[in-house]
């Protein structure tokens, strides 16, 4: 099995819907994103997948969020915007664009010591 991986970092604010405590009320993070894609097969040249057309697909999903309030951008308008819930969107938006590899995880730190991870 092969495993290849694309970080990009983004900024954005939020605020967790019912969290007690200083979350709650609006703040922003510089998040960092990695990717993680699994496959057992390279293509003709070695390539697992082009890391090009991976960093373009995580772009058009970092677009929608950067400098934006994600409290007021779908999904997050009903799902609470943590790092855990960010984590799974990112993996399922990927997910669609990425055959016939296939994610394997997707982690997002918001601070340097904190992170999240969804895989399936």
């Amino acid at each position: 099995m092969f495993e290849v991986s694309v970080e990009k970092s983004f900024a954005a604010g939020h605020a967790l819907r019912g969290y007690k405590g200083k979350c709650e009320n609006v703040h922003g993070h510089n998040y960092k994103i990695r990717v993680t894609l699994t496959g057992d097969r390279l293509d003709s040249i070695g390539l697992l997948v082009d890391f090009a057309d991976v960093k373009r697909q995580l772009q058009t999903i970092i677009d929608r969020l950067d400098h934006q309030f994600m409290n007021d951008i779908p999904p997050f308008t009903e799902l609470n915007p943590s790092a855990e819930n960010l984590a799974r969107y990112f993996y399922e938006e990927l997910q669609r664009g990425v055959s016939p590899v296939r994610v394997g995880a997707v982690t997002v730190w918001e601070t340097d010591t904190t992170a999240a991870t969804y895989h399936e």
